[in-house]
């Protein structure tokens, strides 16, 4: 056949070929079985070379458009009908179907009510917003003196794909560093390495959630956990929380996993009773549930005996430990862990192979040695007393400045402090008036999924002392 091809540079010549051919197959000039002019016929009326139009009828071949026989030539291949006739417009180098025809790609519904990520670049003067420790004070010099000794061509050519569970060294460093530090009971197989907390969470999700189960979860509490269930086709139900944590007669009988943050309750900052902590753990035992206890920045803690986790008081393996490096060193890292009891080791393991394999080696490794030196307990013992000297600046200027307007609830530990106001407040426009005064803060309201209480959830981490008072001077000007 006599096949029309316009050549309109000397540039990517192959190319052009390829696409002309390609749309006349699709567009349906081209019908199944039709010859194509053979190789060197072709780049003789293109005044092209023979390789040329051999390596266009190459692509087309590998990509299904045509078929060859060897001593017949080259067709047109069969069982493309379905796609041709359909509109399609000429767009710079290829063609594409028309918005009058095309049908856009839709998401599942759930994510339409999953808000984007929140915009953490825009810091405000006066920073007050939950979750940021101070990341001006962590030690650089030695991070990148560790992250250089990992990066070297020996140390990086070593190896290859890692273990999906962690690195071996940093395993086995977490499991003394929680063990030492929060008591938790385990051994470095027990531990598997994750993106931060929240992809320990979406792992316990795919192994322990089919879709259509009940997953509980704190009300008030962090939203992208129940986000995330639902994502996953899960129902989630909020449980209230009250002076002594989360209410265990609330959570719903056919719940399978229960997620709870008992030693610094997010956001209200209580602490869950050793009486409730025990009532969860029964009840949990008595409807064969699990307990994922995000244990997420209770390194911070400014009075009273610390707070055993609820992992150390499980006899029965109803316990999955979630951990982070987040609060404690640098968001940007997103290293966290998770402890889990041997019977669902193979399948954490094969869960994280499946959604990513495995966090870059050489910052696992730069870890390991930042925890095994000593460096991570005294980098924890510093913030503690400059995280403490806030805590207790916030609460004295609460209570000089603001009686009447916030009722402070009582915490000890974290990075952020929650008090409420009068009932009937708006406390989002609250927030809005405080940003408009270069004040940064959130919204109590917004972490209930039931019924809301009004208040303010203000953040220490990332203000400086210095800062404080200003802000906090504003603050009480805005409500």
């Amino acid at each position: 056949m006599d096949l029309h091809v316009n050549l309109t540079d000397r540039r990517d010549l192959a190319g052009q070929i390829y696409r002309q051919i390609r749309a006349g197959v699709l567009e349906g000039r081209l019908r199944p079985g039709e010859a194509l002019p053979p190789t060197r016929e072709l780049a003789s009326r293109l005044e092209v070379s023979r390789n040329t139009v051999s390596v266009a009828y190459d692509r087309l071949t590998a990509e299904g458009f045509v078929t060859t026989r060897v001593g017949a030539g080259t067709f047109v291949a069969a069982g493309l009908s379905e796609f041709r006739g359909r509109p399609w417009r000429q767009d710079g180098r290829s063609r594409i179907r028309t918005p009058e025809t095309a049908r856009p790609l839709r998401p599942r519904p759930v994510w339409e009510t999953i808000p984007d990520p929140p915009d953490l670049t825009d810091e405000p003067d006066f920073d007050f917003r939950a979750g940021s420790p101070d990341v001006r004070l962590f030690p650089y010099e030695t991070w990148r003196r560790l992250i250089s000794r990992e990066l070297c061509a020996p140390a990086v050519g070593a190896g290859m794909y890692g273990d999906p569970a962690g690195h071996p060294g940093l395993r086995a460093a977490i499991a003394r560093h929680v063990g030492v530090s929060r008591a938790v009971h385990s051994e470095a197989a027990d531990v598997i390495v994750t993106a931060g907390a929240q992809q320990a969470l979406d792992l316990i999700s795919r192994v322990l959630l089919e879709p259509g189960a009940t997953a509980a979860v704190e009300d008030p509490g962090y939203p992208p956990p129940r986000w995330l269930f639902a994502s996953q086709g899960v129902r989630v139900v909020g449980v209230p929380v009250d002076a002594e944590g989360l209410m265990v007669d609330a959570i719903p009988a056919d719940a399978r996993v229960v997620y709870v943050t008992p030693s610094h309750q997010f956001p209200l900052g209580l602490a869950m009773s050793l009486e409730r902590r025990m009532a969860l753990l029964d009840w949990a035992d008595r409807h064969d549930a699990v307990i994922v206890e995000d244990d997420y920045d209770s390194e911070f803690r400014y009075g009273g005996r610390p707070i055993e986790p609820l992992q150390s008081l499980d006899p029965g393996g109803r316990v999955l430990y979630v951990g982070s490096f987040s609060k404690v060193m640098l968001p940007t890292l997103r290293l966290g862990f998770l402890v889990a009891p041997p019977s669902l080791r193979q399948a954490l393991r094969a869960a994280r192979y499946v959604a990513d394999w495995h966090h870059p080696q050489a910052d696992q490794k730069a870890l390991a040695a930042f925890i095994d030196e000593g460096l991570l307990a005294r980098h924890i013992r510093k913030m503690r007393g400059e995280y403490q000297t806030r805590h207790e600046h916030i609460g004295r200027v609460l209570a000089r400045d603001f009686a009447g307007l916030l009722e402070l609830v009582p915490s000890a530990a974290g990075l952020h402090l929650s008090a409420l106001l009068p009932e009937g407040a708006d406390d989002r426009a609250v927030v809005r008036r405080a940003r408009e005064a270069g004040v940064g803060l959130l919204a109590l309201s917004q972490f209930f999924a039931g019924a809301p209480r009004s208040g303010l959830v203000l953040g220490y981490g990332a203000i400086p002392r210095t800062r404080i008072e200003e802000g906090l001077a504003r603050l009480r000007r805005a409500i």
